[in-house]
């Protein structure tokens, strides 16, 4: 599947120069077979070469030497190291990761269809909705994104060495989600995207970039031509149409004008496309539009509009993504990875979108159960709380993961936002740090024509609090609260 000579790969890498201690021979040094490229030392095998990352916590050179006792046949290195083992010296080792990972599992993305989809919501979604069209037109693809690891887009060699292996699995297209993060520290460096999707961008990861200008320009760089051949672009976003403007690739715009006769329910919703009835399962408005963009992409593979409204209307469930906790409940509960202050408006607004009006006129209410993470964007906190005050009837501040910092730290930034919300809705606000009592908060406070929204976590199955994880999945939590609730009733 994979495997290159040392003095090939070299060649690939820019800016590369081989380095062989002091009398090991150049020459055979040189025909050395690499079959594998790791920048994780505990992951190393027979045959591999090392790649020595400079990271915020830990140096890659520092582990040099355990990656050649496991078996690495040669490190890529920034700086020379007194080991018996040849270097490949490069001014960024994150960057010449990239390529070098490329070369050795044989250039993976010029042998099948690769589309990348950016934006601060909607990536996941995308992605698994684009696959259920392709599935359902015969076309085998696979998704790589927040579902499938640790990271949303994994790091270069991760990213290779899997798209080798789907390749010569007979994979013909792979969804995959792009991040700022990775388009900034060179993981999708020498991949080839067929097709580049923006879906929208709001206010996130400004712990990591300086401004919303340097997030957009991280974004904005999976659109340049040596990356991708075409885009498809959101144009109701301002960034989006922003992005249309600039880019010198060719772009296939899409907005929610596209469809007609919108019915929006907690379980799903369906309009017209291009003529065309959809049912998709997976509900709100801004759904909607995550389905137009994973339309346009299918269009622009060459599916017909029929199949394309078909596999979208394909039963799908998204872990976290609008996902619905079903008890036998009358009213409507929701788990949603929404975590920006974006994200979570326009949750919230398509909960408003679902509540009921009983026959006394009463209106039912939206509740919210969310927090926000620590070590993370801070200056997003307050927003969130401001737009949750804005939006739902009844708010519950709770923890998420909130890692090294502290719980009551964050909850405080939360609550400044709900004080200064000036078109405050919330006639109730709560604050129970401990995430199960507030999840079963709500589900008692809520009564027939609710909607609880369950924000922030999603599909993630543990909460960190300082250095523990424990087991903490909100959809099997909201579960055991409302059987729990039943059992009292």
């Amino acid at each position: 599947m994979s495997g290159v000579l040392l003095h090939a790969l070299v060649e690939k890498i820019p800016s590369a120069e081989l380095l062989v201690a002091e009398g090991l021979d150049r020459g055979l040094a040189s025909e050395i077979p690499v079959t594998d490229v790791v920048h994780d030392s505990r992951s190393v095998s027979p045959g591999a070469l090392f790649c020595c990352v400079t990271g915020a916590r830990h140096d890659g050179h520092d582990h040099a030497a355990e990656a050649i006792e496991r078996g690495a046949v040669a490190i890529l290195v920034e700086r020379m190291l007194d080991v018996d083992a040849p270097q490949i010296r490069v001014p960024d080792t994150r960057a010449a990761m990239a390529p070098a990972a490329a070369a050795c599992f044989g250039n993976p993305s010029d042998s099948i269809t690769v589309v990348g989809i950016t934006g601060t919501n909607g990536k996941t979604t995308t992605t698994w909705l684009l696959r259920a069209i392709l599935e359902h037109a015969g076309c085998p693809t696979e998704v790589l994104g927040t579902l499938s690891g640790a990271r949303t887009t994994p790091e270069s060699p991760d990213i290779q060495r899997q798209l080798a292996q789907w390749r010569d699995g007979g994979v013909n297209v792979v969804a995959m989600e792009v991040s700022s993060h990775a388009l900034s520290l060179h993981r999708v460096d020498s991949t080839k995207f067929s097709i580049a999707v923006f879906t929208n961008l709001s206010r996130d990861h400004l712990d990591f970039h300086d401004s919303m200008e340097s997030y957009f320009g991280a974004k904005a760089r999976l659109f340049e031509p040596d990356r991708a051949e075409r885009a498809i672009v959101n144009l109701d976003s301002p960034y989006g149409r922003l992005l249309a403007d600039t880019v010198s690739v060719p772009v296939d715009g899409f907005t929610l004008d596209e469809v007609a006769d919108v019915r929006l329910e907690a379980s799903g919703s369906t309009f017209l496309w291009r003529g065309n009835r959809v049912t998709l399962a997976i509900g709100g408005e801004f759904n909607v539009s995550n389905a137009l963009a994973a339309a346009h992409v299918a269009s622009a593979l060459g599916i017909t509009d029929e199949v394309i409204a078909a596999g979208l209307s394909v039963p799908i469930v998204i872990p976290g993504r609008f996902e619905l906790v079903d008890g036998g409940q009358s009213f409507a509960v929701v788990v949603d990875f929404a975590h920006t202050p974006d994200g979570l408006t326009q949750l919230l607004a398509a909960a408003d979108a679902l509540v009921s009006t009983d026959p006394s006129g009463k209106r039912g209410r939206v509740v919210v159960v969310f927090g926000c993470g620590g070590d993370r964007d801070r200056s997003k906190r307050s927003a969130m709380g401001e737009a949750a005050a804005d939006l739902a009837d009844v708010v519950i501040v709770t923890a998420d993961n909130s890692r090294s910092e502290s719980t009551d730290v964050i909850i405080e930034s939360i609550m400044s936002g709900i004080e200064r919300s000036s078109a405050r809705r919330a006639t109730e606000v709560m604050v129970e740090p401990d995430r199960r009592a507030a999840i079963a908060r709500a589900v008692s406070l809520a009564s027939e024509g609710d909607v609880v929204i369950i924000a922030g976590k999603g599909h993630e199955t543990t909460q960190t609090i300082g250095d523990v994880v424990e087991p903490f999945d909100d959809r099997i939590v909201a579960a055991e609260e409302l059987t729990r609730i039943e059992g009292r009733s």
